[in-house]
């Protein structure tokens, strides 16, 4: 059992064989926080590791007998607000007399062997011996308000969960008007922030800057987790790289409004912080109810941001993502968008179809425009019904007709958008989230529908069941264009407003829930304008997303770099699109295009019937060696060898968990004149006393000549090598495939 009690004390570790969380209840009734990191050994009493300073003359203190107990410079793991400590608490209330003060004081606890589901929310699961669960339970006894902290320690995995409830036993309404799922205090700041920050079509770009006094936060009120900011955080300590030093990461289960900070005291101690942001959040909990916090994912490592990969990876995948598609291969997919836009008929698309399997495709996705009167993106959305002008025969005879072609068939829907043209909007203009004495704001022609309305909810799962049970749809891609602008709701009343963003995202999951338990064989793909709504609340529903609208195969260096950070690569869409590349205009080689794409869920952007015979064959060999090796980039270990923001080069590689076989990448933006002299590759995870043969040559390598010297990359061109030069130019690339040698 991996979760120890110290009863006679009040002490509480969680320990696997790579962590230890310790905290225990302090003398005023709350939790203070005593160790997080490296594994210790257990021990009948932590409380050594308790750290109660004097405080200064300016500071208040909880305890009237011991000036020294001081919650301004204790280490606590879920403060209240108003009694003393003056950094930003975990929660916040608003009490019927208007006081915000509160006083939560510890009742018991209680261990389950493996994990129970937060109603309402995707979160990661665990059978009986694959985790254990604690529950502190504290109680308000002014207010009749019980607290619960969840942690979940997980047996194969550096990770720990956390979350929160309230519930109301008091007669009473109270408003939470900030809670958080995570609250942790480190006893120093010395440490660098990593998080991943973007735009449309640049998401996920790895940013990083040292913590100083004060607040330093990333965040989202956009009513989405954002291209903007990733709902993620890591500190790292000066001298930790990827493979080796001590590091922290902080991952939010949720798709909406968040907040993550690190506030850094006057004492040089620093609090972090990770929920629902409470700018316009403010939820009234009457008597008898209950407000759950989405998850968190604490990840320690002291094998670097690696080890905090290769950690989250493994609960993601074997703990988050669906169990019916944890062991399942992602088919190759086509998609039309790019091929035709919303310019296609039915035998463009059976066209197309044919082509691609001839090629080895597996899966037709139709994408936008197949509906209502959608010849734009300023009309139809609401509208799922087939637009008999481009097909008139029907989604279903299309469907029919790529599945006789021997492909899968899908579509493409935004269920929670509406057009201002359009029957949908015509019958229900009051299902549009508005402030009724306002103009509406545009975005992409488009408006949001109101999904903390039921009725709004249950007739998308009418129109999109309908469709998938027709059509026998075996892909769903659900796209998501438009952030939440004039957030207000007919059927939520004056005082329920700041509840909007979290029940909007409440329906969204509500739809997601009831579609895939329906419909467990169908393939869910998340995308929001590309990466807009990236984060592990979706994967839990859907266990793959398209990364960016960004196709480009040097552009995708970066995201797909900085995507790694938190999640496994075979959720990761990326496809092989036409050149010149529709968001950048650069001209980059098929090979290149895919070489990139192998490490993701792979598909492909274009007309095959465009390509020369030369290129078809190259489209062919591309994808064998994809199925080739999918199972590898699916369960394997990954590693990021070089960052495309500090370099020239990119490099990446996945070993399986064996270490018998590795597939690497690796990229050069741009050709360098005088190359250097060796040019090598060090490769990592490998068996360091093995050999190992790399694309089926003779000549076999040492693992850890790999390691440490280096694989020899190709000859490069340096201006008078023309003979002997095997690579040159711009936007060179190359995949590896490693077979460990047989004894």
């Amino acid at each position: 059992m991996p979760i120890f009690i110290n009863k006679e004390n009040n002490q509480f570790h969680l320990t696997n064989k790579t962590v230890s969380y310790i905290f225990h209840v302090m003398k005023n009734g709350e939790l203070g926080q005593l160790y997080y990191g490296k594994k210790l050994n257990h021990r009948p009493d932590f409380s050594h590791f308790a750290a109660y300073h004097i405080p200064t003359a300016a500071s208040c203190h909880g305890e009237k007998t011991d000036p020294a107990f001081s919650l301004e410079t204790i280490c606590q793991e879920y403060p209240v607000y108003g009694t003393s400590d003056f950094r930003e608490p975990a929660i916040s209330l608003r009490h019927p007399n208007g006081s915000s003060v509160g006083k939560f004081e510890y009742e018991g606890f209680e261990v389950i062997d493996g994990k129970e589901r937060i109603p309402g929310l995707p979160s990661t699961f665990a059978n009986a011996g694959e985790a254990s669960t604690l529950i502190i339970v504290f109680f308000d006894k002014l207010r009749d308000l019980k607290l619960k902290l969840f942690y979940t320690i997980f047996e194969n995995t550096a990770c720990i969960t956390r979350h929160a409830s309230l519930e109301n036993e008091g007669e009473h309404p109270v408003d939470i008007e900030r809670m958080m799922s995570v609250s942790l205090d480190l006893s120093d700041h010395d440490f660098t922030m990593v998080h991943l920050a973007g735009a449309w079509s640049r998401e996920r770009h790895v940013k990083e800057r040292k913590l100083q006094t004060g607040i330093q936060s990333i965040s989202s009120i956009r009513g989405a987790s954002s291209h903007h900011h990733n709902p993620f955080m890591a500190l790292r300590r000066p001298h930790t790289t990827e493979m080796s030093g001590e590091a922290y990461s902080f991952h939010f289960v949720y798709s909406g409004n968040f907040l993550a900070q690190a506030e850094v005291d006057h004492y040089d101690a620093v609090r972090i912080q990770m929920g629902i942001h409470p700018f316009q959040f403010n939820w009234r909990l009457d008597q008898g109810e209950a407000f759950h916090t989405p998850e968190v994912v604490m990840t320690y490592s002291d094998q670097g941001l690696n080890g905090l990969t290769q950690s989250t990876h493994t609960l993601f995948r074997e703990h988050l993502i669906s169990p019916v598609w944890q062991k399942r291969e992602r088919p190759v997919l086509i998609n039309n968008w790019e091929a035709t836009y919303f310019d296609f008929n039915a035998e463009k698309i059976v066209a197309i179809a044919k082509q691609a399997k001839e090629l080895g495709v597996e899966l037709f996705v139709l994408d936008d425009g197949w509906f209502g009167k959608r010849n734009d993106d300023t009309s139809s959305l609401g509208d799922w019904l087939v637009d008999k002008n481009k097909l008139p025969d029907g989604i279903d005879a299309l469907s029919q007709s790529v599945r006789n072609a021997g492909l899968k068939f899908g579509l493409w829907f935004e269920p929670e958008m509406i057009s201002e043209k359009s029957d949908l909007f015509s019958k229900h203009p009051d299902w549009v989230i508005h402030d009724p004495e306002r103009p509406i704001s545009y975005g992409r022609n488009q408006w949001v529908l109101d999904y903390t309305r039921e009725e709004v909810v249950d007739y998308m799962f009418e129109r999109i069941s309908s469709i998938i049970e027709s059509a026998k749809l075996s892909y769903i891609k659900w796209d998501m264009n438009r952030n939440i602008t004039e957030a207000y709701s007919a059927v939520l009343g004056q005082d329920r407003q700041g509840e909007l963003f979290h029940r909007y995202i409440l329906g969204v999951y509500d739809l997601y829930e009831r579609l895939t338990s329906k419909y467990p064989d169908v393939l869910f793909e998340s995308c929001a304008g590309g990466g807009g709504r990236f984060d592990a609340g979706m994967l839990y529903y859907a266990p793959q997303a398209w990364a960016s609208d960004d196709t480009d195969a040097v552009e995708r260096l970066k995201i797909q770099y900085g995507s790694s950070f938190v999640y496994p690569i075979y959720s990761i869409g990326s496809h092989v699109s036409d050149i010149p590349n529709h968001q950048t205009l650069r001209r980059t080689s098929l090979k290149a295009r895919a070489d990139t794409a192998y490490f993701g869920t792979f598909g492909y952007e274009l007309d095959p019937n465009k390509m020369s015979e030369e290129e078809k064959t190259e489209v062919k060999n591309q994808i064998e060696t994809y199925k080739t090796h999918r199972s590898l980039i699916k369960t394997g270990d990954f590693y990021r060898l070089i960052s495309p923001f500090a370099s020239n080069e990119t490099a990446w590689m996945v070993v399986s968990k064996d270490q018998t076989e590795a597939f690497a990448g690796w990229y050069q933006v741009l050709a360098a004149p005088s190359p250097k002299k060796i040019n090598v590759l060090k490769l990592a995870g490998l068996d360091a006393f093995s050999t190992y043969h790399v694309n089926g040559s003779d000549q076999a390598y040492g693992g850890d000549e790999l390691m440490q010297r280096g694989l020899p990359l190709p000859v490069e061109y340096n201006g008078v090598n023309k003979n002997q030069a095997e690579r040159g130019g711009d936007f060179q690339s190359n995949v590896f495939h490693l077979t460990k040698k047989g004894d």
